[in-house]
């Protein structure tokens, strides 16, 4: 006889809604089944109806939505059958949940082991100590750092990462027949993201746990699943093996997210002045910056920034990459007047540009816009989309009535909006939609120079693609440049002609966007291009050299600015000279220059070796 499916879905319904009002199905009867031991993916877009299926393996429908047909079972429980009771029961005990952001699942005011044993001792599973001991376990399968002593800390006190992974201990500490794991990895780095993924998957793999894995990165679902469900408006449109799915997919729905994340490289041409030197749209040198107060050296109490060059070209993009904390945020903010600098210049259009905002001339202040990451909290909750695009108007251009009016539409327009949103409030539109309006806002300004920060970063990968293409459109159309600030590499390569490297706010590398193409590059470099995900299974298996030991964090070696912040963390650093000598500044066969001690050849050498599959 054979062995039941661990989960089983059969005709599944959500509504959003309730009578008397509009009801909307936003789940179209969905089916699919989960053997013990699986890890099954549930992939697709921003609505696609991703999330609600996995919450309904909970019993749980979010507000103003209610499960309205179709069965789920795991394991011998019929979940739509039980009462309130019943799904509490079935909570954290027999399906677990990890969800996106760890911090906001995390009570600031209490200790990590606190919270990670809590759901052992509300079902009554084990005693305190036995709880203690078995999370001490868990921490050392999931790779976290002094797995011993991490439960006495409180969780501001440890990383992003190290928080998700904290969160699947606490998920993982009943031993719960099925895990979901929503989108654990969207908000991390690139080389957090690798850390975290090799844990889960070391972790699932050990407990033979049965896992439901929702994302919209097919890269990586290739890494984590053993199967693909492909859902598209709250339908499932395909359903396969891995392999399959990727290799030989059925649905044009599927061929459109597998070219989504196939990005092909923008090809732009830079307006030529043949016989006539023309200063580029930005210009800084030897830029240092931070916060706090500045001292007699010129230095910040907090040191972010240190001795950064670049220059953007007018209608040309600069890539600017790193982790979290290299100071990527800092330098846009700097460009903006909205962070004071300690030192070093920066030129407008070959003139000098004044720190401070407030000192700028209206005309600079003009030419400058910034799109922030989050369009949430960037766009007034309570102002129309016609009021928000109007106020920039109005401050630059003394646009009102009719006028306005006219030139709010070109705007929606140029960002492919429909007229009919104009009178809705953010809340009713899509990230992406709010993301395009966040772009219009600073188009109205009629900028030279946009500073685009991680502006696809909370974005699905169909979603993001769609919001690049519009930015190179608009570079075509108005000849608009961009500093184009990312920690996702694909992405960069999609959109910039050059690339800087921060490193702990150091400029570790920059050069054409070719340098992110092939070694050598500085070893910094090199880490951040091995932990982008390749779109081929067996690939995170493949690379568990670079995440047998986790990274120590970053900028813990920048504490002498003048020697190289990548030391603790660079897998070739030679001892006796690289903690004891500057290193200087190198120029590879590429043209990109780098700031390390080892000669190109060697570092061609060490990175094509390691770049070798075994």
């Amino acid at each position: 006889m054979a062995e039941r499916d661990m989960i089983e879905v059969k005709g599944l319904r959500v509504v959003a809604g309730a009578a008397p009002g509009p009801v909307t199905e936003i789940v179209k009867g969905v089916d699919f089944s989960v053997k013990k031991g699986e890890v099954l993916a549930l992939i697709g877009e921003s609505g696609s109806g991703k999330t609600t299926i996995a919450l309904s393996l909970l019993g749980y429908a979010r507000a103003g939505c209610a499960i309205s047909g179709g069965s789920v079972r795991v394991g011998e429980v019929e979940v739509l059958s039980l009462d309130a009771k019943g799904r509490r029961a079935l909570r954290a005990r027999t399906v677990a949940y990890v969800a996106q952001s760890a911090s906001a699942g995390f009570n600031p005011a209490r200790t990590i082991m606190d919270q990670v044993i809590e759901p052992a001792l509300l079902h009554r599973l084990m005693s305190k100590e036995a709880a203690s001991a078995k999370a001490i376990g868990l921490f050392r399968s999931l790779a976290l750092p002094a797995p011993e002593t991490i439960g006495e800390r409180y969780p501001h006190q440890v990383s992003g990462g190290q928080l998700q992974r904290l969160m699947a201990a606490m998920a993982l500490i009943t031993d719960p027949a099925v895990v979901v794991f929503d989108e654990p990895t969207t908000a991390l780095d690139v080389t957090t993201q690798i850390e975290v993924l090799a844990a889960f998957k070391k972790v699932i793999r050990e407990l033979g746990t049965t896992a439901v894995y929702v994302s919209h990165d097919l890269a990586v679902v290739a890494q984590m699943a053993d199967r693909i469900v492909v859902l598209n408006g709250g339908a499932v449109k395909e359903n396969g093996a891995v392999a399959q799915v990727l290799d030989a997919p059925v649905d044009a729905y599927t061929r459109q997210l597998l070219a989504a994340t196939r990005r092909p490289e923008a090809v732009l041409t830079l307006p030529q002045n043949p016989g006539k030197h023309v200063p580029p749209l930005l210009e800084i040198r030897g830029l240092s910056a931070g916060y706090g107060r500045i001292d007699r050296q010129g230095a910040p109490a907090v040191r972010v920034l240190d001795d950064v060059s670049l220059s953007i070209p007018r209608g040309s993009t600069l890539g600017v990459i790193g982790e979290s904390g290299s100071g990527k945020t800092t330098l846009a903010r700097v460009v903006a007047g909205l962070v004071d600098r300690a030192r070093g210049e920066v030129l407008f259009n070959g003139e000098p540009l004044n720190a401070q905002i407030s000192r700028r001339t209206p005309e600079q202040y003009r030419q400058i816009q910034i799109v922030f990451q989050n369009a949430d909290t960037a766009l007034n909750p309570s102002h129309s989309i016609a009021d928000i695009l109007g106020r920039p108007l109005a401050f630059y251009h003394h646009l009102r009535g009719s006028a306005a009016k006219k030139r709010m539409l070109d705007l929606l327009d140029l960002v492919k909006l429909p007229a009919s949103i104009a009178t809705r409030t953010p809340a009713g539109l899509s990230g992406g939609q709010k993301q395009r309006v966040n772009l219009a806002r600073a188009l109205a300004a009629e900028p030279a120079l946009i500073l685009c920060d991680e502006v696809t970063s909370a974005l699905d990968t169909v979603v993001g693609a769609a919001i690049l293409d519009l930015l190179a459109e608009l570079r075509r159309e108005l000849g608009v440049s961009y500093m184009f600030i990312s920690h996702d590499i694909s992405t960069v390569r999609a959109i910039c002609d050059e690339v800087i490297v921060l490193y702990a706010g150091h400029r570790v590398e920059a050069g054409q966007r070719e340098v992110l193409a092939a070694p050598p590059y500085h070893p910094y470099t090199g880490l951040l291009v091995d932990s982008v995900p390749a779109l081929k299974p067996g690939w995170l298996d493949a690379r568990r050299d670079i995440v047998a030991t986790a990274l120590p964090a970053m900028g813990e070696s920048a504490d002498i600015a003048e020697l190289c912040s990548f030391r603790a963390r660079c897998p070739v650093r030679i001892d006796g000279k690289c903690n004891v000598t500057p290193p200087s500044l190198k120029k590879l066969p590429s043209g990109a220059e780098i700031l390390c001690h080892h000669p190109a050849a060697e570092l061609n050498r060490l990175q094509t070796v390691e770049a070798t599959p075994a």
